[in-house]
């Protein structure tokens, strides 16, 4: 895909942080957009961003991980626009906490939007990707899908499981020569609300951990990571790190192999904020 002029892109978690600079960007690029959010509240403020421009848009509150939803989804914006070129399977929340603390809902919560959310986008909209003869497939994976890290296993679980199933999907496509480009993005730390919207157990202080990555972890403004993105998925990357702190991670991990989990448990007793004193055991 040398551009996106004219070319219909679809976007998830659209409704704030990179799906929103994702959106605007696609659009400023000659993209039609179809744009959805699980909250109607920031979706219309990013509906209401993009017809201010003039853009050709379609919108609708979605919860990715209701698969009839996103199938009836899928259809409805086939139906508007005939053709669906790229995908990117955006949306996405957090679970910060120690495992031994989650409950099943929590670790069920955040499996169904970040991996089966990616799943359900992927096989939906794939078919009509086919048959455009010029698709391309992005998923949102995480820095945290190459690394792991202590009070993130939910998360890793879930970006690990999208690297996996994007990179196999990959090979699929090229096996079976489909048109269709598959990109794996590894954000670092961005300016999102995703810590601040995200869910804690309940030892965690949930403000601390906020102030934390908002003020020190996350680096990156939002738009800065929507350009490389998408620059990465018009020239059909298989991956793309995102971020100064996501390539120094990743390569740290890389040089010291396994033993960096013991280096990141010794050192994230300095930086991850203590637990509640009153939280239950």
């Amino acid at each position: 895909m040398k551009s996106l002029q004219n070319k219909v892109v679809v976007i998830t978690g659209a409704g704030s942080g990179m799906g929103r600079e994702l959106a605007l960007l696609a659009h400023s690029r000659g993209a039609k957009v179809a744009v959805s959010d699980w909250n109607p509240e920031g979706l219309a403020e990013t509906v209401a961003l993009l017809k201010a421009q003039g853009a050709t848009l379609h919108s609708a509150v979605l919860d990715v991980s209701d698969r009839d939803a996103m199938g009836a989804y899928a259809q409805t914006v086939v139906d508007e626009f005939g053709v669906v070129n790229m995908v990117i399977n955006n949306a996405g929340v957090s679970m910060t906490g120690d495992f031994e603390e989650m409950t099943y809902e929590e670790f069920d919560w955040i499996v169904g939007v970040n991996f089966n959310g990616v799943v359900n986008g992927t096989k939906e909209f794939l078919p009509h990707l086919i048959a455009s003869g010029d698709g391309a497939v992005v998923n949102l994976s995480s820095l945290f899908g190459l690394i792991s890290m202590p009070g993130q296993s939910a998360y890793n679980a879930t970006k690990y499981a999208v690297r996996g199933f994007t990179e196999a999907l990959r090979e699929e496509m090229l096996v079976n020569r489909h048109p269709v480009t598959v990109t794996c993005i590894h954000p670092g730390g961005i300016k999102t609300g995703i810590s601040r919207n995200g869910r804690k157990t309940e030892s965690q202080d949930g403000a601390t951990i906020d102030k934390l990555f908002e003020e020190k972890l996350a680096r990156m403004p939002a738009d800065k990571a929507a350009k490389i993105i998408l620059d990465a998925a018009t020239k059909g990357r298989a991956r793309q790190l995102v971020g100064i702190d996501a390539h120094i991670l990743h390569h740290f991990a890389k040089l010291t192999g396994s033993r960096y989990q013991d280096i990141v448990a010794m050192g994230s007793k300095r930086v991850i904020p203590a637990k509640k004193a009153t939280a239950r055991r």
